[in-house]
């Protein structure tokens, strides 16, 4: 039995990057011998298991073969004979087909470390185009290793997953994570123009409109929420059309509420400086922003109003109302409600001018 690390954190150690997690590929032994070693199994499809100790994941070598179509049309087999490079045949880029041993001893039968010094992105073998997950994929690096271009024969296998449609058969939940992920990686902008250049984009997400995606220019420090609203804004996604979008990749509640929002909204912020004091509260109401604050704050950074001093100080104003004491002298019923309001816009009619 031996153990290489492999993949992304092998990669990155060579890049000179912050590895993240690292995974395992275990060469020369069975499931009973893991099991006997204390590892606990954690694969359904193949064997996979958590090391007792550190929980990270220990892959057994294994080939796979292609049986049907999607991402999950695969036969796998995992045996004490299939050897390292075998395993390392059925990755997708060279860059993360390589494979370091306890002495740190690099086995790189594919070339990735000769890739990782031209910055290119390419992949193992013909078999890339067995899974459209691997487009997906590249798209997100190519975010992240925005100086890596693709290789012409790449994107010609790119192409041919969506000619042949393989990328179809991408299901929505997998086809949102690797979306989410690469909006938050350096460059987001290079994830669209790969799946524009090889047709993916048109397939996947028809509803940002024809022709190249506008990516804007995010804020470091913008999550995952803010971005998605910013990007259906600065494609000038209908309301219905984002709504559809959402539902079709099962898009999370909160990302899909801050979408809304920002739709909804967006026009009205903008227009923030000019707004008096009545328009400002029913604004603040509209976004429940005297409960939530925080995504009020959100809001306006996914509308391009991150600078803006008095949708801030209106909130603030509101929010510093003492509701609990008007509540106190006025009778039961709606008159609590008209006399909370009637404070609300007089403090920030004071604070705003």
């Amino acid at each position: 039995m031996k153990v290489y690390e492999v993949g992304g954190a092998v990669r990155d150690a060579l890049l000179g990057r912050p590895p993240g997690d690292r995974d395992w590929v275990v060469v020369g032994a069975t499931p009973q011998q893991m099991l006997d070693a204390g590892f606990r199994p954690v694969g359904r499809d193949f064997p996979v298991f958590l090391h007792p100790v550190t929980s990270e994941e220990y892959a057994l070598a294994r080939t796979e073969r292609k049986s049907a179509p999607g991402y999950h049309g695969f036969v796998f087999q995992a045996a004490p004979d299939v050897t390292l490079e075998q395993d390392l045949a059925r990755r997708d880029l060279t860059i993360n087909a390589i494979a370091r041993d306890a002495d740190g001893t690099l086995t790189d039968p594919y070339g990735g470390q000769r890739d990782i010094a031209a910055r290119v992105l390419r992949h193992v073998s013909p078999a890339f185009v067995e899974d459209p997950v691997r487009l997906l994929r590249l798209a997100r690096l190519a975010a992240r290793f925005h100086d890596f271009s693709v290789a012409p024969e790449t994107e010609a296998l790119l192409a041919r997953l969506v000619v042949e449609g393989e990328v179809d058969a991408l299901v929505p939940e997998r086809v949102w994570q690797e979306l989410a992920r690469g909006l938050l990686e350096a460059r987001p902008a290079r994830m669209f123009e790969v799946l524009e250049r090889c047709g993916a984009r048109a397939r996947l997400l028809p509803e940002l409109g024809a022709g190249p995606v506008a990516v804007p220019a995010f804020d470091a420090d913008a999550g995952l929420d803010v971005r998605w609203a910013a990007l259906l804004l600065a494609n000038t996604v209908p309301k219905a059309g984002a709504r559809a979008l959402a539902e079709r990749l099962r898009v999370p509640a909160s990302t899909r509420d801050l979408a809304d929002m920002a739709l909804r909204e967006s026009e009205v912020l903008r227009r923030g400086e000019t707004l008096d004091a009545e328009a400002l509260v029913a604004l603040l109401e509209r976004c429940d922003a005297l409960r939530r604050a925080d995504r009020f704050t959100a809001l306006l950074q996914a509308c391009g109003c991150r600078d803006s001093r008095r949708l801030p100080q209106a909130l603030a104003a509101a929010q510093a109302v003492p509701t609990a004491a008007i509540a106190a002298g006025q009778p039961p019923g709606p008159a609590v409600g008209a006399a909370i309001r009637q404070a609300r816009v007089a403090a920030v009619g004071q604070a705003v001018g």
